[in-house]
């Protein structure tokens, strides 16, 4: 996943969100929240970094940089350049809109969350059942435990394959939602909290994260990563077939399994 504001790529570590390294901005927008609001104490311009006495006053769009007057004379004159906060205002509609649509996809995808508890107990109570068929055939021919347990272990590996995938993809949904929901509390805090400077220059990072996250179709790879699991037990009737208790027939099982 790709930081927000320096764009460097980063793996979330096995500790969950909570081991990555801190980010300050987010901190100094998270203690924002707690201070009294701006027109209260007085709002305090943004200084240029460059020119330190300097306010704030453009963003140059090629550079995508808040600059003083001072910086637009020197070096940005011949950029496309707009007061910074009618660039932040409109940065600022587009991160709204994009936390509108996170919201309304999170909900969706939470939806699918039951169906791998589901899918996994509707396995069990079906591979019980098919135990159940397996001891019964094999009881009433008095088979050699061989046969029998050669059955009941091909069962178990169905089960213990499919119920590691089930978990495999649930991990992948959960950690989708969990990198969309930082994702939208960042870009909550930025709205309620951020300064123009902070708005336009993380906004856009933001939004191409943003568009990336919600382009990945979470039902369809659910659906894909887990067709539908067909397991049927029948019977021997023929004594000389290879295992005289009868044969497990799968249908839908994905290559892995």
């Amino acid at each position: 996943m790709p930081c927000p504001l320096c764009r460097k790529e980063f793996t979330i570590p096995g500790d969950g969100f909570s081991g990555i390294q801190k980010n300050f901005f987010m901190e100094r927008l998270l203690s924002a929240r707690d201070l009294p609001d701006r027109e209260e104490v007085g709002h305090i311009p943004a200084t240029c970094e460059t020119h330190k006495d300097k306010e704030i006053a453009m963003f140059c769009l090629k550079c995508e940089l808040a600059i003083c007057v001072k910086c637009f004379t020197e070096s940005h004159k011949t950029h496309d350049c707009s007061d910074i906060e009618q660039v932040s205002t409109d940065r600022r509609k587009q991160v709204k809109s994009d936390t509108d649509k996170m919201t309304e996809l999170l909900k969706k995808i939470g939806g699918v969350l039951p169906r791998f508890e589901r899918e996994t107990n509707d396995l069990i109570i079906r591979l019980t059942d098919i135990v159940g068929e397996i001891n019964t055939a094999a009881d009433k021919i008095f088979v050699v435990g061989r046969d029998r347990m050669k059955l009941l272990s091909e069962v178990e590996a169905i089960q213990l394959k499919r119920v590691d995938r089930l978990e495999t993809v649930k991990q992948e949904v959960e950690q989708h939602m969990a990198i969309m929901e930082s994702l939208k509390q960042y870009s909550e805090l930025l709205l309620s909290n951020g300064t123009d400077c902070d708005v336009t220059r993380s906004a856009n990072s933001l939004h191409s994260i943003a568009e990336e996250l919600m382009k990945f179709d979470v039902i369809s790879h659910v659906d894909s990563s887990l067709p539908p699991l067909n397991v049927n037990f029948t019977s021997s009737s023929l004594p000389c077939i290879e295992n005289l208790v009868g044969t497990i027939a799968k249908e839908g099982l994905l290559n892995s399994v």
